[in-house]
């Protein structure tokens, strides 16, 4: 497995899917007894968010990253994002271009994306190893205390954004190159991490036709199925790698949460922050490299 620093993306190629273009990258050879490893990032985020896991894992595995539809270099249509949307997404592109089972690798939403595919296309999955992995959870204990007036806000900011114009006024904002370093600063806890090919990887999608809009979807879309639903229709391997720094997921609790609606899974906790993928690769690589070889 190599060790890797600041490296180039590989360059990628694009597949029709649903008359949409979708971009995708792939490295290394198939293996006998060894998946091929599908990478599926984060909101906001690309295929060169894991640029340093292609490069780190595919001396030893198969490895594809591909661009969510609405993210990247995938094409960005004004339709309803979900996790259904991306499940089918993925489902197809595992069946129709790698032609095998995949181990399935998601950061944040594409860990949720991910563990919908997983979930119900039951098929497509041999593992999923989830990192700092978003989505709602039911609150069936009754746990969550109830605030009133987090609640009316939470409506009011929902209904505010839920119009155009609000909604094209906070993207700008967020796109701008300063606010996605801060914003970055916050979530890695190691700064030097924040490059300037980062900010730039993160910016420059966010100038595509049809990027507010996606942005926009966040606030319109109805949530999707409850992860611990999901999990307990999960049938494959489950490796669950957790960012402790991450000031957006309290990741001791919600390990706490995905181990009791799924106990027999494997997981680690790291010092790094949302995005270990990116932040501490080599260790992640080597977790990735080791739990996957077990499944054979």
């Amino acid at each position: 497995m190599q060790v890797v620093s600041t490296v180039t993306p590989i360059p990628g190629h694009y597949w029709q899917w649903r008359q949409q273009s979708i971009y995708y990258v792939k490295a290394g050879e198939r293996r006998a007894n060894r998946p091929p490893l599908l990478l599926i990032h984060g909101f906001g985020a690309s295929t060169d968010h894991w640029r340093k896991n292609v490069v780190g894992l595919s001396d030893e595995f198969e490895v594809w990253a591909i661009d969510l539809l609405g993210f990247g270099r995938s094409t960005k249509p004004e339709w309803q994002y979900s996790g259904g949307l991306w499940r089918d997404q993925l489902h197809d592109f595992i069946t129709q271009m790698m032609g095998q089972p995949a181990v399935l690798i998601g950061n944040s939403l594409g860990g949720y994306a991910a563990l919908c595919v997983a979930a119900q296309r039951l098929e497509s999955v041999a593992g999923l190893a989830l990192i700092n992995s978003a989505g709602p959870f039911t609150d069936i204990q009754g746990t969550t205390k109830p605030d009133p007036v987090r609640a009316v806000m939470g409506s009011v900011v929902r209904s505010l954004f839920q119009q155009d114009w609000a909604s094209f006024l906070l993207f700008q904002y967020l796109r701008q190159k300063s606010v996605i370093r801060k914003t970055l600063e916050q979530v890695y806890l190691d700064k030097t991490a924040v490059t300037e090919q980062l900010v730039e990887d993160i910016y420059r999608p966010s100038c595509d036709l049809g990027a507010t809009k996606v942005f926009a979807s966040v606030f319109r879309t109805p949530q999707g199925e409850k992860v611990d639903v999901l999990l307990g229709q999960l049938t494959c391997p489950l490796l669950m790698l957790w960012g402790e720094a991450d000031p957006w997921i309290n990741a001791r609790e919600r390990g706490a949460k995905f181990r009791h609606y799924h106990p027999q899974l494997t997981e680690y906790y790291l010092r790094a922050g949302h995005c270990p993928h990116d932040e501490i690769p080599d260790q992640v690589n080597e977790l990735l490299w080791s739990w996957v070889l077990s499944l054979a």
